[in-house]
């Protein structure tokens, strides 16, 4: 007999009336909330202005939702594409069923549009936002304990986790390796935070660093796990996509340090009108009157006055214009 164990909800719905409230959706939301929030504080620390990593997220978070959705059914279609399966399903996203490589890579194909409409440098923007995705994965992770998915093998452990039997999956006690992986990236995302502050990580460091200790510890955590996934030279495919980019992830950090050390000193340049001038060679008036001023001040030191200048008709030696009838 079991000791203790961490339970499993018996269901991931919560109906409002006729509007089901599905505890997957809204650990996603709060998890985008959380990054948007976080990566906003930091961004405006860097320099930057407030709103603009939201602008960019506008962009980034539908493009991500989609990458994840697509790398998860490619990669799993037998769940929706084999005989007897409904490929509707597909679409499906409050199921559960994100791949977080796809989410990332067309994720950062959307921020790449939102910051390229704004002016910014994708690296730049990809630092400051890199400890929120880290929290928004440790919070999505819940979702997956709400649909009792993602868990690893059989144990007695303490806070091993109870799951019930179900569609595809046996009773009994496994690992939470959806806990696993949110601690892990918590600690993710306090490690890019110390190291941020303390090497002054820039050009898209901070973010390659993120994705390296991501993947460290998804290898091992994907490894635990026994729900049907493809396996190539004995290892899940996870497995293989952890490794191959947690070395792209590390070989940048080390190629970029020597190509453009330091941290970029300017994040948002600013956007204003004028570029030597204004747009459409429109003047200012407070240089004008700038101007004007000086014009006076010269004429005084020359010793000249300047002269009254009438506002309506022509000059005529100091006469008075006479006014049109």
């Amino acid at each position: 007999m079991d000791l203790a164990y961490i339970p499993s909800p018996s269901t991931g719905v919560l109906h409002l009336g006729p509007v089901p409230l599905r505890a997957y959706a809204f650990c996603i939301i709060l998890g985008v909330f959380v990054a948007v929030w976080y990566g906003n504080k930091r961004w405006i620390a860097r320099g930057g202005k407030a709103g603009t990593v939201a602008d960019i997220a506008v962009w980034a978070v539908p493009f991500g939702l989609v990458g994840g959705r697509l790398y998860h059914v490619i990669t799993d279609y037998q769940l929706y594409f084999s005989e007897g399966e409904n490929w509707v399903d597909a679409f499906k996203i409050w199921e559960g069923g994100l791949g977080i490589w796809g989410a990332i890579a067309l994720g950062a194909v959307g921020a790449w549009i939102g910051a390229r409409r704004r002016g910014i440098p994708l690296p730049a923007y990809a630092d400051a936002i890199a400890p929120g995705i880290a929290f928004a994965q440790a919070i999505g992770r819940w979702g997956n304990w709400f649909n009792q998915e993602l868990y690893g093998k059989p144990t007695d452990l303490p806070w091993g986790l109870e799951i019930s039997a179900g569609a595809n999956r046996e009773a009994g006690i496994y690992h939470p390796t959806f806990l696993y992986e949110s601690l892990w990236c918590i600690g993710v995302a306090f490690l890019v935070i110390w190291a941020d502050r303390r090497f002054k990580l820039g050009h898209g460091r901070a973010f390659a660093l993120y994705v390296a200790a991501y993947c460290a510890g998804r290898g091992w955590i994907e490894y635990m796990r026994v729900d049907e996934a493809h396996h190539v030279l004995g290892l899940r495919l996870n497995v293989w996509t952890a490794i191959v980019v947690f070395v792209l992830a590390v070989a940048y950090i080390v190629i970029s340090s020597r190509l453009r050390p330091g941290r970029e000193e300017v994040v948002e340049p600013e956007r204003d009108k004028r570029a030597g001038g204004k747009a459409g060679n429109e003047a200012d008036p407070e240089d004008d009157a700038a101007g004007d001023e000086d014009g006076t001040a010269l004429l005084e030191a020359l010793g000249d006055e300047p002269a009254d200048v009438p506002t309506t008709g022509v000059p005529t030696n100091g006469a008075e214009s006479p006014a049109k009838g």
